[in-house]
């Protein structure tokens, strides 16, 4: 499945948060998006999702406009982790991951044995599955995280949206969930804090500053000293790991 911004804007009162926004991301692909904070990458995942209207511009999935997609049908084609998840009331961990089933029902009926082997597989992925029955609301930050991106891949869908899918988890944690994205068989774009996580899984990087592409390519081509120094304002030394033969990033004082 594959995603096209084009020209995107959007603004609030006499601010431009996005200005002209292109980008691509192909069939398959994973699509890391980095910057400084306030650079617009939650805004831009927004507009994507359809959480905010975008004031020019549009926004295509294979070809289709999203405008054009009922909430059932883009739910069917994307499914979204968002860190912003205030719930107001308890449930279990099965039934939060069970909430992404919902765009394959049919209206009115329940949840069958099918969809809870989904969930299941879904929380075991994420190293949550003898979590199932326990409360949501009682969970760290961290457990959290692994079940909301456990019920995004029990979603089933072919693209899936994250914004800053490793944020509150520990070390091992953040590599596991990563490790798990990149094997499943979908579309990734995903704003990324960390520019060694996206080194290592991102196949592209989008670097956004002030609401613009500044650069896009390979993490090769784009996580560069340079960029670091002029985006981030931050000295750094970026080498080729040996063991890994990806970018690694050591941040200077």
């Amino acid at each position: 499945m594959k995603l096209k911004v084009k020209d995107l804007q959007y603004g609030v009162v006499d601010l431009n948060i996005l200005n002209g926004i292109d980008a691509v991301v192909d069939n398959g692909e994973f699509v890391g998006m980095i910057g400084p904070n306030g650079c617009g990458k939650s805004t831009m995942l927004k507009c994507v999702y359809r959480a905010l209207t975008p004031d020019g511009g549009d926004i295509e999935l294979d070809g289709r406009s999203i405008r054009a997609f009922s909430n059932r049908e883009l739910a069917r084609e994307m499914s979204v982790m968002i860190q912003e998840n205030h719930v107001e009331f308890d449930m279990t961990v099965m039934d939060m991951v069970l909430l992404g089933r919902y765009a394959h029902k049919k209206v009115f009926s329940g949840t069958d044995q099918n969809d809870r082997e989904i969930a299941r597989e879904a929380l075991s992925k994420v190293g949550m599955l003898e979590y199932e029955e326990r409360s949501f609301l009682h969970l760290s930050g961290g457990e959290k995280q692994r079940i909301l991106i456990a019920r995004a891949l029990a979603q089933k869908a072919n693209f899936i949206v994250l914004d800053e899918p490793t944020n509150h988890l520990d070390i091992k944690y953040q590599y596991q969930i990563m490790n798990v994205l990149t094997k499943e068989d979908v579309t990734v774009f995903s704003s990324v804090h960390d520019l060694n996580i996206a080194a290592q899984y991102c196949d592209k990087i989008i670097l956004l500053y002030k609401g613009k592409v500044v650069d896009y390519g390979t993490p090769e081509d784009v996580i560069t000293e340079q960029n670091i120094r002029d985006y981030f304002g931050v000295n750094a030394q970026v080498t080729i790991n040996p063991i890994t033969k990806k970018v690694q990033v050591y941040y200077l004082p």
